[in-house]
């Protein structure tokens, strides 16, 4: 079989000596690859390096073809437009220029082959579901979701023979996902795509598992990997069973060998007492009771460690996956305590009142009824839902900025900004915790998977699911607890064992919770009370 990407015994370890990879081999087909693994495993790591972004300490990587690459975090910058991030504006003022009359050599240079870059940027961004972007719209005013789109649309522009995406559908809404989805399967060359998200995982032809620092391959998608996975473990789970009963076989022979040989040796110190055999003839007995007592006792602890030799074999074929325990405040609201009180601003073009006087009861029970004001009363579970760019985040920003909240509220932001990269994961949770002890701030943080000299790793080193995992740990310890938990877009970059937890915890929380995401089978599994929807046109709506 031809390999497209061939990484040669890489080792990677960052500048505070914290080592990621340890001489890995990789080879990964044509086709498309979904890689996956526990949250710092390294997968980001490798794809950086697959890319050229970082140097491994050791090792070669060989790439056939051009690879293009989109970041789990694309690059933003105020200042920059569309064009910038498309990377074809120097292209752009080259043509532009020419146009204008100026022949200059350099121009033409700059322009080479690619003529019609405006036409092709417009038809890739309108297939992305970006056509009302122009390109020279400023990168500030888009939402997250619009800005992975673009860069995404970059990537593709350049045509490139290998495909690099790092969890490319966080902050996108579901028509974006389902165009991402479908510019995948068109994807004629290679991919590799990290990736949480199963819908996406279902559409490759093959799973890399990044595990214990190495890469095993798995043919079809993430389906068939579980069904893999899952008859794997249950024949690791037969051979510990099968295992443990040999330990304790060998166990019970060794106890009823001792019984023997303890049982022979007083019968004979019993007979030489009673002056049944001479006492040289006893001495010699005696003597070879032991020798063989000790040949006994030696051949059943030779088993028995052989039987828990192979039970540690057993054992390391199980999968044991930390995951995070998350221990949500126990801060219960009564129910209906009125939480938060926020007023809304108006649709564009026209106040919330005569939006709803518009609009007939039957368009309003199919799309929902405007809100003017946001009203939360006890522990509600509200889900916020609306496309890239409606708003979502701004609201949730909002309810922080604005203290319409009457409990302690606290906001897990999209993009995790909310930690000083240059203090560790125990310095930022002590921060946002003064009167917690370094012993409680540990035993917390030992919760999150950062445990020993990991809760001192500095937090501008942490991978994208590591560093949800440390804001969620300072979110959840900061004093005074929250009682109205706001979280946008949580599950993005977590790894699937970790959303699962998630899910489960934010299930057993008392508090008002309300969370924006794209997540619809993530959302279904927290109980949701409200479903809330944020449009550009139509404000807030509840269905």
């Amino acid at each position: 079989m031809s390999f497209s990407i061939v990484v040669d015994h890489v080792s990677f370890t960052w500048p505070d000596g914290t080592t990621v990879l340890d001489g890995l081999d990789a080879a990964f087909p044509a086709g498309r690859t979904g890689l996956i693994g526990v949250n710092g495993s390294g997968k980001s790591t490798l794809l950086r390096i697959i890319a050229r972004e970082l140097t491994p300490r050791t090792g070669s990587v060989s790439v056939s073809g051009v690879a293009g690459y989109l970041p789990q975090n694309v690059p933003l910058g105020a200042g920059r437009t569309v064009s910038d991030l498309l990377e074809i504006s120097r292209t752009r003022a080259a043509l532009h220029a020419i146009e204008s009359g100026d022949v200059a050599e350099e121009h033409f240079a700059a322009v080479g082959d690619d003529w019609d870059v405006e036409e092709r940027a417009r038809a890739e961004l309108d297939r992305l579901g970006l056509g009302h972007l122009g390109l020279d719209r400023t990168v500030g005013t888009l939402s997250g979701g619009e800005a992975v789109m673009v860069a995404l649309a970059a990537q593709l522009l350049k045509r490139p023979d290998v495909l690099l995406l790092d969890e490319p559908t966080n902050n996108l809404d579901l028509d974006a996902r389902r165009r991402l989805y479908a510019a995948v399967a068109a994807w004629q060359g290679v991919l590799l795509v990290v990736s949480h998200d199963r819908a996406l995982l279902e559409l490759v032809d093959q799973i890399a598992e990044l595990r214990d620092g190495a890469v095993r391959m798995y043919g079809g998608n993430l389906g068939a990997y579980e069904e893999q996975v899952a008859a794997g473990q249950e024949a690791a789970e037969r051979s510990v069973r099968t295992a443990q009963g040999e330990v304790r076989r060998q166990r019970r022979e060794l106890v009823e060998a001792r019984t023997r040989i303890d049982r022979g040796l007083r019968t004979g110190r019993k007979a030489f007492e009673n002056k049944k055999v001479p006492k040289i003839v006893a001495n010699t007995l005696k003597g070879k009771a032991q020798v063989s007592a000790g040949k006994q006792r030696t051949l059943h602890l030779e088993k028995l460690e052989e039987a828990r030799e192979r039970l540690t074999e057993a054992e390391q074929g199980v999968r044991d996956d930390a995951e995070i325990r998350v221990q949500l405040p126990g801060t219960e609201v009564p129910a209906g305590r009125t939480v938060l009180t926020l007023p809304l601003e108006p649709p564009p073009g026209a106040a919330a009142e005569a939006v709803c006087e518009a609009v007939c009861e039957a368009v309003c029970e199919a799309v929902g009824i405007v809100l003017e004001t946001l009203v939360v009363r006890g522990p509600e579970r509200i889900a916020l839902l609306g496309p890239n760019g409606s708003g979502k985040t701004t609201l949730l920003g909002r309810i922080v900025a604005q203290g319409g909240a009457q409990v302690p509220v606290r906001l897990l932001p999209q993009r995790l900004d909310v930690l000083d990269d240059r203090l560790s994961v125990l310095d930022n949770v002590r921060a946002v915790a003064p009167s917690a002890s370094v012993n409680d701030v540990r035993a917390g943080l030992a919760r999150f998977l950062f445990r020993g000299d990991r809760a001192n790793q500095p937090a501008g080193t942490l991978s994208g699911g590591e560093r949800f995992r440390a804001t969620l740990a300072a979110l959840l310890s900061a004093e005074p607890p929250p009682q109205l938990l706001l979280l946008d877009e949580p599950t993005n970059n977590l790894d699937l064992a970790s959303v699962r937890q998630l899910a489960q915890a934010l299930s057993a929380y008392r508090g008002a919770l309300i969370v924006a995401s794209h997540d619809v089978p993530f959302l279904e599994t927290l109980g949701i009370t409200r479903w809330l929807r944020q449009d550009r046109e139509k404000g807030l709506t509840e269905s």
